[in-house]
């Protein structure tokens, strides 16, 4: 059997702090469960399994002192995954009924995952509008923009905003978004052109959000034009265009509040609908 099969046989502290920084280090997602109440005097209270995201079947690291109760939170944490919960308590017996020796017993799940990034292209008013906001939620923004006026320091007071001055889009956005785990990214410059650099280079990343400001037309010529250059169709399709949630927006700061729902939609896994909906619908 392999070691996810039998995790308390690993040394538990090293392996789990090591695993967590090789996780964080390739832009994966792991849950630790950690045993922080117990009524059975030989537990082994703080014992901690770290289980580690995969396509294929997760990996885990670590033991909370019991074969049994290692394999019940393996099975837990596959929900876990799919949830937006990043920190929750449970008792055995909510996830495990059947296990009624530890049934008491209270496990704490942690999601250990990057910080939300968000890279903008473009710094007018609706990218600089876009940036404090993204700042005010938490993300660590980075703002790009070839002309270095609208990335002066002076304009954005905001702690964690990141400016960068492109000699060359394409080489910024690369630069910037990495790998793109983790990274969000909105394409609101000036022109086809701007977009087209910045849509190119943002679509041969894995970014978890790609989205490009504009009409239907601005942006069917923008995606028509990287299409006829031989992007990937699968490539194509994951682009969000026109960018953002439909809210009626008019101005730069509406504009950016529709982005931004989007981008927390996406990641928290929301549909973008109206939360009344339901009673309108009892209601008629």
């Amino acid at each position: 059997m392999s070691s996810a099969d039998h995790p308390e046989s690993e040394p538990q502290p090293p392996r789990i702090a090591s695993t967590i920084l090789q996780t964080l280090h390739d832009g994966k997602t792991a849950l630790v469960a950690t045993l922080i109440e117990s009524a059975n005097t030989e537990a082994r209270i703080g014992a901690k399994l770290l289980i580690r995201r995969s396509p294929e079947s997760n990996q885990a690291v670590g033991s909370l002192g019991n074969a049994e109760l290692d394999h019940a939170v393996l099975e837990h944490a596959a929900k876990m995954f799919d949830s937006n919960i990043e920190t929750r308590v449970f008792q055995v017996k909510e996830f495990a009924p059947g296990l009624t020796i530890s049934g008491e017993s209270k496990i704490l799940f942690e999601r250990i995952q990057l910080e939300p990034r968000l890279v903008i292209c473009g710094a007018g008013h609706v990218g600089a509008s876009l940036a404090k906001l993204a700042s005010l939620l938490g993300y660590r923004t980075t703002l790009i923009d070839d002309r270095a006026e609208f990335v002066d320091p002076k304009l954005f007071p905001e702690l964690g905003i990141v400016l960068v001055a492109a000699e060359n889009w394409s080489e910024s956005v690369t630069s910037e978004i990495g790998s793109g785990h983790g990274v969000s990214v909105a394409i609101v410059t000036r022109g086809h052109s701007e977009d087209e650099q910045c849509l190119r280079a943002a679509i041969t990343t894995d970014a978890d959000y790609i989205g490009l400001i504009g009409s239907k037309r601005r942006t069917n010529i923008v995606l028509e034009r990287l299409r006829e250059g031989g992007a990937e169709e699968e490539r194509l399709k994951r682009v969000r265009a026109p960018v953002g949630l439909d809210i009626g927006a008019v101005t730069p700061e509406e504009v950016a509040l529709a982005i931004m729902a989007e981008i927390v939609a996406v990641r928290r896994g929301g549909r973008g609908g109206s939360l009344s909906a339901w009673r309108q619908l009892r209601s008629g």
